[in-house]
């Protein structure tokens, strides 16, 4: 197939391209680098099939050719980026959407719009199923992430209803992995960074607040099932595996051998209390559920992030110890 993937350079466009590259798929990587970065699909420059361009989705969309499938991750996907980016994460969002809807209805392709489990927002509903309307503060500072991906949805099914677009929505709980990046705001990265550093592991609140955490090669699968179906969503994709915030960063500091102390700082607003998908859904019409323990994924990705920073520090002249010591902790 000839797959287009908006958001390629980022951290689950990277795999997806990486994914589909090994499947033999043609892909066209689209990325503006604004959270992504080309770093990430390097491994596949040169590679038969593989083309990245660098292009807003925002402003415009054409691809020459035929397209079978548009896997649309265009968007900041942090916290961090996010609350920076508050336009740009709405018009990718908006625009960013009907530009890659646009595109699926000129190839007559399959499009899977890349939604979120924020769409729940704080929920009331334990675990969350795809037929809960959420939980969601519309002018809260985390709205302009949540509301973006609520609406990306009422209009890829307004494509589908109105124009018969073949599309399909996935609603990705917390995710990951290699390639994250370590001042992405998220909490696995921050507290990685901050173990192998020695330094102390921040916690917001008690720490008593849940996520769902799934390895990025699990993830990858069932997305990639949903554009080989035609369902049309919306499909949670997540590991049911629920932790609390305290566990976890308890849990990092013992894998990596850390000696770093915890230290509780303020949560911020609207900050979700827990976190599960019910994946019953994805089981039944993909045939999907993680099977990545997540330890074991965490020894990967903790792995990765101790190759790059090694790979930083020998990068940097040895004059520069200031320089050194910045990349080693991230800054």
């Amino acid at each position: 197939m000839r797959v287009v993937v908006t958001g390629g350079a980022g951290f689950l466009g990277s795999h997806l391209c990486e994914r589909l590259i090994k499947r033999g798929d043609e892909v066209v990587c689209l990325d503006n680098f604004l959270t992504g970065s080309a770093a990430n699909v390097a491994h596949l420059q040169g590679r038969a099939g593989f083309r990245l361009v660098r292009t807003d989705v925002t402003d415009y969309l054409h691809v020459v050719g035929p397209v079978d499938v548009v896997l649309h991750f265009a968007s900041p996907a942090s916290p961090v980026d996010y609350l920076q980016l508050p336009i740009e994460t709405l018009k990718v969002g908006s625009i960013g959407t009907l530009h890659a809807l646009g595109l699926a209805k000129e190839k007559a392709a399959r499009l899977v719009l890349a939604s979120t489990s924020e769409v729940y927002g704080d929920p009331e509903v334990h675990p969350q199923p795809e037929t809960y309307w959420g939980h969601v503060n519309p002018v809260g500072r985390r709205g302009v992430y949540d509301e973006a991906k609520r609406f990306a949805e009422a209009l890829t099914l307004a494509y589908r209803n109105t124009h018969g677009v073949d599309t399909g929505i996935v609603r990705i709980f917390n995710t990951f992995g290699p390639r994250m990046r370590p001042d992405d705001g998220r909490a696995i990265p921050n507290f990685i960074r901050q173990a192998l550093a020695g330094e102390p592991v921040t916690v917001a609140g008690d720490g008593k607040q849940t996520r769902s955490i799934c390895y990025v090669d699990d993830l990858i699968t069932g997305i990639l099932a949903m554009a080989d179906s035609d369902h049309p969503g919306p499909v949670n994709i997540g590991n049911p595996h629920e932790i609390a915030m305290l566990d976890l960063a308890r849990w990092i500091i013992e894998l990596t051998g850390s000696e770093s102390e915890i230290v509780h700082i303020e949560r911020p607003v609207d900050d979700p209390t827990i976190r599960q998908p019910d994946t019953t859904l994805a089981r039944e019409v993909l045939g999907w559920e993680p099977l990545v323990p997540v330890e074991e994924g965490l020894h990967r990705t903790i792995a990765w992030f101790r190759a790059q920073e090694q790979e930083h520090a020998f990068s940097v002249p040895p004059l520069d110890p200031q320089a050194t010591e910045h990349i080693l902790r991230g800054e």
